[in-house]
Protein backbone atom coordinates (compact mmCIF):
# COMPACT_ATOMS: atom_id res chain seq x y z
CA UNK A 1 0.00 0.00 0.00
CA UNK A 2 2.93 2.55 0.52
CA UNK A 3 4.06 1.88 -2.75
CA UNK A 4 0.77 2.44 -4.27
CA UNK A 5 0.44 5.83 -2.05
CA UNK A 6 3.58 6.82 -3.57
CA UNK A 7 3.30 6.12 -6.84
CA UNK A 8 0.55 8.42 -6.71
CA UNK A 9 1.87 11.61 -5.00
CA UNK A 10 4.93 10.90 -7.07
CA UNK A 11 3.02 11.22 -10.49
CA UNK A 12 0.24 13.60 -9.82
CA UNK A 13 -2.43 11.03 -10.11
CA UNK A 14 -4.40 13.36 -7.47
CA UNK A 15 -4.08 16.36 -9.28
CA UNK A 16 -5.25 14.67 -12.25
CA UNK A 17 -8.29 13.31 -10.55
CA UNK A 18 -9.51 16.44 -9.07
CA UNK A 19 -8.93 18.43 -12.38
CA UNK A 20 -10.82 15.42 -14.22
CA UNK A 21 -13.33 15.23 -11.92
CA UNK A 22 -13.96 19.01 -10.97
CA UNK A 23 -13.93 19.83 -14.59
CA UNK A 24 -16.45 17.71 -15.39
CA UNK A 25 -19.34 17.86 -13.04
CA UNK A 26 -18.61 22.01 -12.82
CA UNK A 27 -18.79 22.10 -17.03
CA UNK A 28 -22.47 21.66 -17.31
CA UNK A 29 -22.80 24.96 -14.32
CA UNK A 30 -20.72 26.95 -15.90
CA UNK A 31 -22.44 26.15 -19.42
CA UNK A 32 -25.30 27.44 -17.79
CA UNK A 33 -23.86 30.31 -16.43
CA UNK A 34 -22.50 31.41 -19.81
CA UNK A 35 -25.57 30.88 -21.94
CA UNK A 36 -28.12 32.01 -19.49
CA UNK A 37 -26.57 35.09 -17.37
CA UNK A 38 -23.11 36.46 -19.67
CA UNK A 39 -24.58 35.90 -23.50
CA UNK A 40 -27.85 38.09 -22.57
CA UNK A 41 -25.81 40.56 -21.36
CA UNK A 42 -23.53 40.37 -24.10
CA UNK A 43 -26.32 40.97 -26.24
CA UNK A 44 -27.54 43.79 -24.65
CA UNK A 45 -24.04 45.14 -25.41
CA UNK A 46 -24.10 43.68 -29.15
CA UNK A 47 -27.58 45.17 -29.48
CA UNK A 48 -28.92 41.76 -30.79
CA UNK A 49 -31.79 39.96 -29.62
CA UNK A 50 -30.19 36.58 -30.80
CA UNK A 51 -27.38 36.83 -28.32
CA UNK A 52 -23.46 36.05 -28.68
CA UNK A 53 -24.15 31.92 -29.75
CA UNK A 54 -25.63 33.33 -32.96
CA UNK A 55 -23.56 35.94 -34.27
CA UNK A 56 -21.45 35.25 -37.38
CA UNK A 57 -19.98 36.77 -40.25
CA UNK A 58 -20.80 35.57 -44.18
CA UNK A 59 -18.30 35.57 -46.29
CA UNK A 60 -19.97 34.17 -49.94
CA UNK A 61 -21.66 31.05 -48.99
CA UNK A 62 -19.23 30.18 -45.83
CA UNK A 63 -21.07 31.16 -42.36
CA UNK A 64 -18.32 31.96 -39.80
CA UNK A 65 -19.50 31.30 -36.48
CA UNK A 66 -17.18 33.65 -34.32
CA UNK A 67 -19.75 34.38 -31.74
CA UNK A 68 -20.18 30.66 -30.72
CA UNK A 69 -16.73 30.20 -30.96
CA UNK A 70 -16.02 33.13 -28.57
CA UNK A 71 -18.98 31.55 -26.09
CA UNK A 72 -16.83 28.05 -26.28
CA UNK A 73 -13.75 30.12 -25.04
CA UNK A 74 -15.79 31.86 -22.38
CA UNK A 75 -16.61 28.54 -21.33
CA UNK A 76 -13.43 27.14 -21.15
CA UNK A 77 -11.91 30.24 -19.22
CA UNK A 78 -14.86 30.01 -16.28
CA UNK A 79 -13.90 26.40 -16.00
CA UNK A 80 -10.29 26.36 -15.89
CA UNK A 81 -10.65 29.51 -13.14
CA UNK A 82 -13.17 27.34 -10.92
CA UNK A 83 -11.00 24.06 -11.39
CA UNK A 84 -8.25 26.18 -10.16
CA UNK A 85 -9.37 28.45 -7.62
CA UNK A 86 -11.20 25.17 -6.54
CA UNK A 87 -8.31 23.54 -5.97
CA UNK A 88 -6.39 25.91 -4.47
CA UNK A 89 -9.23 26.76 -1.84
CA UNK A 90 -9.09 23.32 -0.90
CA UNK A 91 -6.03 22.77 -0.92
CA UNK A 92 -6.06 19.66 -2.82
CA UNK A 93 -2.61 21.16 -4.89
CA UNK A 94 -0.55 20.30 -1.53
CA UNK A 95 -1.54 16.61 -1.89
CA UNK A 96 1.18 15.76 -4.60
CA UNK A 97 4.34 15.66 -3.38
CA UNK A 98 6.82 17.44 -5.54
CA UNK A 99 9.52 15.70 -7.97
CA UNK A 100 13.27 16.09 -6.95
Amino acid sequence: MKGFLSFIREQGVVGLAVGFILGGTVSKVVSSLVKDIINPLLSIFLGTKEGLVNASINIGSAKIMWGSFTNTLIDFAVIAAVVYFGVKGLGLDKLDKKKQ
